[in-house]
C-alpha cells in the first residue's frame, strides 16, 4: 500500500474508529519501529509496514488504551494481507477494507473460531439493517453465549439457517429479548431480560439490562430502530457502527479525564454526566451539559436567565448581579424596575414572573443534586431545549438555561453555549446524530480546548 492509498484508508476508516481523532503530520521512521507505537502526548504513530520510512501521527483529545492500540494493530495486519490481492476496481477494494474493520473488532474480543462466526452474524445483521419488515426498521438482538457449544447436537440449528428468514425479525427487539446461539453459531434459545443483579455497567441507559447479562463470557449484538449496531461484552458499550461507520468506546478513560483526577464525590458527579451524555448521544435528542468549578460560579451566572434559575441561593446571587448592573447603568427608572422585579422572596418571583418551568421542575426535581436523580430523569432534563447547568457539589442551578452567549460565538446554539460556559468549567455538548463533545478552558492561552470526542 502507497502512502497515498494509507492517508486515504486512515481517513475514511479509522479516524471515524477512534472518535475525535485527527491526523497531526507524519515523522520519519525506520525498519526497527513496529506498525502502531506510542507518540507523544494523546498521540499514536502508524504506518502500513515496518519497511515504510515515514510514520502518521494519528491525535485525539484522549489518551490511546491498550485494547486500541492491539485493534489498529489487527486491522493493519488485516489491511496488509488485502494488499497483495490484485484488484482493478477500488470499490472491491473499499469493501475489503470495512471488512478488515469487523473482523478485528471481532478478533479483538473473542477467539478465532468465534470471531467468524461473529462476523458472520454482523454480516447478516447489516442486511436486516439495509431492510424493513411490513414496513417498518426492524431491531434485533442477539447474543454469542463463549462458553457453550451445541454444535455436535443432532438437532442443532445453524445461524445461517434461522437469521435469513423473515420470521427472525419477530423474535427479539434488541432491549428485554434476544436469540442466543453458541459459540459456533448454533442456536441456544430465547432469553428474556429479566431480574437481573445490579451489576456495574457502561452503557446507553436502554441497555443495561444486556449489558448486565454480557460478562467476560457473552457478545451482545443489537439492531436498533434507527440502523445503529451495538457490541457489549465485560458489561460494557465496546464498539457501535453508527451512520456507516465503527467506533470504538474507551469509557473509563474518558470518565477519568471529566473526573480529573478529584475525590470520589467529584468522580461520582462526574460519571453521572458522562452516563447522562452517552444516554443523550443514543436518544437522538441533542443535549448541552456544563458542570461548573467551583469558584466560577458567579461569573457563570451572568449568561444565565434568572428565570431559569431553579435553586434559591443561586437566585439570590443573580439578583444581586442584576441590581449591581442596573445601579452602574444611572438609569433611575430602570433601577426602581429592576428592584420592584427582584426584591422578592424568590418562591414569589416564580410566581410574579410566571415562571412555570421553573416551578415545575422544582417539585419534579424536589432538591436532589444531579447525580442522586434517575438517569431516565437526567436524560429527559438534558433532552430539553437550553442547557442544565450544574455546580461543583452537583446541586442544579438550571435546566434549559437558554444562555447568553458571547458575541462571536461560532456553531449552533448549543455548542455556542457549551463554549461559552466552557470558560468556567467542563462544558459537554451533544449533537443530534450522537457525537458527544467536552470541552474547557485552556487558561494559558486563554481559549477553549476540546478535552474528548465520544461518537
Amino acid at each position: 500500500m502507497d502512502k497515498q492509498q494509507f492517508y486515504k484508508f486512515v481517513n475514511k476508516l479509522i479516524l471515524p474508529l477512534f472518535t475525535g481523532s485527527f491526523l497531526d503530520g507524519e515523522e520519519e521512521s525506520s525498519v526497527r519501529d513496529s506498525e502502531v507505537a506510542y507518540g507523544k502526548k494523546n498521540s499514536l504513530l502508524i504506518k502500513p509496514t515496518k519497511a515504510d520510512e515515514y510514520r502518521l501521527i494519528l491525535k485525539r483529545g484522549q489518551p490511546f488504551q491498550t485494547f486500541e492500540v492491539n485493534l489498529l494493530r489487527s486491522i493493519i495486519a488485516e489491511i496488509n494481507k488485502i494488499a497483495v490481492i490484485p484488484l482493478e476496481d477500488d470499490s472491491y477494494l473499499s469493501v475489503l477494507q470495512e471488512n478488515a474493520i469487523e473482523k478485528s473488532i471481532c478478533q479483538s474480543i473473542c477467539e478465532q473460531e468465534t470471531a467468524n462466526c461473529m462476523f458472520s452474524i454482523l454480516n447478516e445483521i447489516q442486511k436486516w439493517a439495509a431492510r424493513t419488515y411490513e414496513g417498518r426498521k426492524i431491531a434485533i438482538g442477539i447474543i454469542i453465549n463463549i462458553g457453550q457449544d451445541v454444535s455436535a447436537q443432532e438437532d442443532a440449528l445453524s445461524y445461517n439457517e434461522i437469521m435469513n428468514n423473515d420470521f427472525f425479525a419477530l423474535l427479539s427487539d434488541g432491549v428485554s429479548s434476544y436469540i442466543e446461539f453458541d459459540k459456533k453459531g448454533y442456536l441456544l434459545g430465547y432469553v428474556q431480560m429479566e431480574k437481573l443483579k445490579k451489576l456495574p455497567t457502561i452503557c446507553p441507559y436502554e441497555y443495561e439490562n444486556v449489558a448486565r447479562y454480557c460478562n467476560e463470557r457473552r457478545i451482545g449484538i443489537v439492531l436498533t430502530t434507527t440502523g445503529d449496531i451495538l457490541i457489549f461484552k465485560n458489561r460494557n458499550l465496546l464498539f457501535a457502527n453508527r451512520l456507516g461507520r465503527w467506533n470504538i468506546y474507551s469509557h473509563e478513560e474518558v470518565i477519568q479525564l471529566l473526573s480529573n483526577r478529584g475525590n470520589y464525590s467529584i468522580k461520582d458527579i462526574r460519571r453521572s454526566i458522562y452516563f447522562t451524555a452517552l444516554d443523550s448521544s443514543y436518544s437522538y435528542n441533542g443535549g448541552c451539559i456544563v458542570y461548573l468549578s467551583k469558584d466560577e460560579v458567579e461569573n457563570a451566572l451572568s449568561h444565565i436567565n434568572a428565570h431559569d434559575i431553579i435553586d434559591e441561593r443561586y437566585f439570590e446571587m443573580k439578583k444581586a448581579q442584576v441590581l449591581e448592573i442596573a445601579g452602574r447603568l444611572y438609569n433611575i427608572q430602570n433601577l426602581s424596575s429592576m428592584e420592584a422585579m427582584y426584591n422578592v422572596p424568590y418562591l414569589t418571583f416564580l410566581q410574579e414572573q410566571k415562571c412555570i418551568k421553573a416551578q415545575c421542575l422544582r417539585k419534579i426535581i424536589n432538591g436532589k443534586p444531579f447525580h442522586e436523580l434517575s438517569r431516565k430523569l437526567r436524560l429527559e432534563l438534558v433532552s430539553m431545549d437550553g442547557a442544565v447547568v450544574i455546580d461543583s457539589e452537583g446541586t442544579i442551578i438550571a435546566v434549559g438555561a437558554i444562555l447568553k452567549i458571547e458575541a462571536g460565538s461560532e456553531g449552533g446554539g448549543r455548542l455556542a453555549a457549551a463554549t461559552t460556559l466552557s470558560k468556567y468549567g467542563t462544558a459537554i455538548k451533544i449533537s443530534q446524530d450522537g457525537i458527544i463533545k467536552a470541552f474547557n478552558s485552556d487558561r494559558k492561552l486563554n481559549k477553549v480546548k476540546s478535552i474528548f470526542t465520544v461518537g
